[in-house]
């Protein structure tokens, strides 16, 4: 063979094999790594060493450190950085790569007073915390796409990146109430509305005595109570929104010119108490091409609902998007031993692919000093290294099974107004979702998380939650699922207001009733009823049928439910007479079921166990109480024993065990807080 001919088949080999490589499924394990603390080589040499050991394949870098690059205005120093990335690639270890563009430079908001917050009594704030600046804010927003433009152009073709990360916890920081916000939010409300007439019917300002007059009237709702101007704090809050996102785009959208088909992920906390904002138009946009979370179970190895919460956390940000998650921070601190392993294979289930652990040192300064990494303050490996080394050996023999494909046939509706405006109910919209999600965790059915807005609807069954703000687009989607053939399910608090904030005067549920078959009066008090319970209940506590069933549970309040059409499936039957409760209407080839009570697991299994069957929704693995379970295809099957007890795994066929090269004849037992996947013979 002539030489060239021989040099000219090798390289297209290894390109081949580079090419296969790339393209191969891969679970990610590694760890947040912070290299601007110290800026030393050798250091970073050890820990890249002990990375590899313990075989660790991802790290996440970059964020909160804007000023490690740009330490004064305009001059960049990213010499010290390309020598970390040099190094990941040489070792193999990706890197997600934070585009850090909070919290900003003291420098910046030394430049521009107007970047820093001020709180709700009119204070400039320091920023002695993090996320102290305004995002919406004009120069804010130049600095921060100039320092985008900047490290995105420089890393795009790095053979270390893995992806670019776009902020961090966007809704975590306070909200700023400057003169500079103010004028912006008139400026919104003038887009939204074109006139002072449209703005004070929207806004009821002929309550209280508080019309506006001239735009420059225009406060924000903070003088007294929330509650007071539910109007005007659901147009702020909207607002707020609006700007987080419109920065988020403009990120995305300069990271897609600089570094086109590169992966873009972020910590998305948006559910923050802080600055609660609406995700859904960057989850169903598709530029967040990986979305990311925090997964903090907390410490327990022994109970679920801190992994519940977090695998919880996943699916309201991962929506519809049948992109691979990434847990792009995932616990350390003093987790008892195995339980990161446990919370690791948890999400999984969910369609996690990476396990990045929140820290990989034990930090020397700051705020989070405190806060347990893998290796201890003097570079030592200690106990949560040893777990992350093992999660990463055990995920390496399945990976080519994973990320998991989540098989919803229901959908479970979420909505950014109707949890701003639930903030007057006893039970606020997102802990309705919540509470739904829960009934499929623990039958181990996927659902998927709906903005319905944005949905093709494409379920069997639909929840809506607490949906307390309807809008003609949502309730038109609604309507024609159902009539399609979907089956609905409505609890108390839906549909109560529109887009204004304001109650429908027509019948309730809004812009629905006739879908739903009834007409809903007022609520009523169950404590207050309570006094003159015919089965002496006190505080909370109802009883309701369902069909021949009785259950009992506990609620604030219940609708008055008035039939009309609709079929009565259930009847509150403690308190001083019956009151309908479940209604069930048909409404074209589908079914419209209203549950004047919040969602709740006691509350809607029952009707939940029934509708499974009756649309024949596919359930999951059959396995013990306590055991969460997976069917990845025809053959493998992941388990996941959350119980202190061992669970025996009923099986009619032969299975080989892929974690620990097993071979099974049948039953098989999981020792407590175990995995198991399995491949069926």
């Amino acid at each position: 063979m002539v030489p060239q001919l021989k040099y000219c088949i090798t390289s297209l080999g290894i390109i081949f094999l580079i090419l296969l490589k790339a393209n191969a499924q891969v679970l990610y394990v590694g760890a947040n790594y912070h290299p601007h603390d110290a800026k030393n080589p050798e250091k970073i040499r050890q820990d890249i060493a002990l990375m590899k050991e313990a075989g660790l394949n991802v790290v996440r870098m970059g964020h909160l450190a804007w000023d490690s690059y740009e330490p004064s205005e305009g001059e960049f120093d990213f010499g010290w950085f390309d020598t970390v990335m040099d190094m990941m690639a040489e070792a193999e270890i990706k890197v997600i790569l934070d585009i850090a563009i909070r919290p900003a430079p003291i420098w910046l908001h030394h430049k521009y007073p107007s970047i820093s917050i001020t709180d709700r009594e009119g204070d400039v704030l320091y920023p002695n915390h993090r996320y102290m600046e305004d995002v919406g804010d004009p120069m804010y927003q130049k600095y921060a796409l100039r320092f985008t433009d900047e490290i995105t152009k420089r890393y795009a073709k790095h053979p270390a990146l893995l992806a670019f990360g776009i902020d961090n916890e966007s809704g975590d920081g306070q909200i700023s109430y400057s003169e500079s916000a103010r004028q912006r939010f008139i400026v919104w409300l003038k887009n939204k509305y074109s006139s002072l007439d449209k703005l004070n019917k929207a806004w009821a300002t002929q309550r209280w005595s508080r019309k506006i007059n001239q735009w420059d009237e225009i406060g924000f709702p903070v003088a007294t109570h929330a509650t007071d101007v539910p109007e005007r704090l659901l147009d702020f809050r909207c607002f707020v929104s609006d700007e987080i996102n419109q920065l988020l785009f403009s990120v995305l959208d300069l990271v897609n010119t600089n570094a086109p088909g590169v992966l873009t992920n972020t910590n998305a906390w948006y559910y923050s108490w802080m600055k609660y904002f609406d995700y859904a138009p960057i989850a169903y946009s598709g530029k967040m091409t990986r979305q990311g979370a925090g997964f903090y179970p907390g410490l327990s190895l022994t109970t679920n609902w801190g992994v519940m919460n977090a695998a919880f956390g996943i699916s309201r940000i991962q929506f519809e998007s049948t992109n691979p998650f990434w847990c792009s921070e995932f616990t350390t601190m003093t987790a008892v031993p195995n339980s990161i392993r446990k919370s690791a294979y948890a999400s999984l289930m969910y369609g996690n692919q990476m396990v990045c652990g929140w820290t990989w040192q034990s930090m020397w300064a700051g705020e989070e000093q405190y806060l347990l990494g893998m290796i201890d303050w003097d570079g030592v490996p200690n106990r949560k290294y040893d777990e992350y080394r093992q999660i990463a050996s055990e995920f390496k023999k399945i990976e080519k099974y994973f990320p998991y494909q989540l098989q919803a046939e229901v959908g479970l509706a979420f909505s950014f107004p109707s949890q701003i405006a639930s903030a007057y109910f006893p039970q606020r919209h997102d802990n309705q979702l919540q509470a739904c999600w829960d009934m499929f965790y623990y039958r181990n059915i996927d659902s998927r998380i709906v903005g319905i807005g944005h949905s093709n609807l494409n379920y069997k069954l639909l929840f809506v939650p607490g949906v307390a703000v309807m809008d003609k687009l949502t309730a038109g989607k609604i309507r024609d699922f159902v009539k399609n053939g979907g089956t609905v399910v409505m609890t108390s608090n839906s549909a109560i207001v529109d887009t204004s904030g304001q109650v429908f005067p027509s019948t309730r549920p809004g812009m629905l009733d006739d879908v739903f078959g009834i007409r809903l009066g007022s609520y009523e008090e169950i404590e207050a009823l309570n006094e003159i319970s015919r089965k002496s209940y006190t505080g909370k506590k109802v009883e309701f049928t369902y069909k021949n069933d009785t259950i009992h549970a506990e609620a604030a309040r219940f609708d008055i439910i008035d039939p009309g059409g609709a079929e009565i499936l259930g009847y509150i039957t403690s308190l001083d007479k019956d009151y309908p409760v479940i209604t069930r209407h048909k409404y074209g080839q589908g079914n419209a079921i209203y549950v004047g009570l919040p969602a709740d697991k006691k509350i809607l299994d029952n009707l939940l166990d029934d509708l499974i069957e009756q649309l024949d929704i596919k359930k999951g693995p059959e396995v013990p109480t306590g055991v969460m379970a997976r069917q990845l295809d025809e053959k493998h099957i992941l388990y996941l024993n959350v119980s202190t007890e061992p669970q025996e795994i009923r099986m009619k066929v032969k299975s080989e065990s892929i974690l620990f090269d097993r071979k099974y004849d049948g039953n098989f037992v999981i020792e407590p807080f175990e995995p198991e996947f399995i491949e069926l013979k």
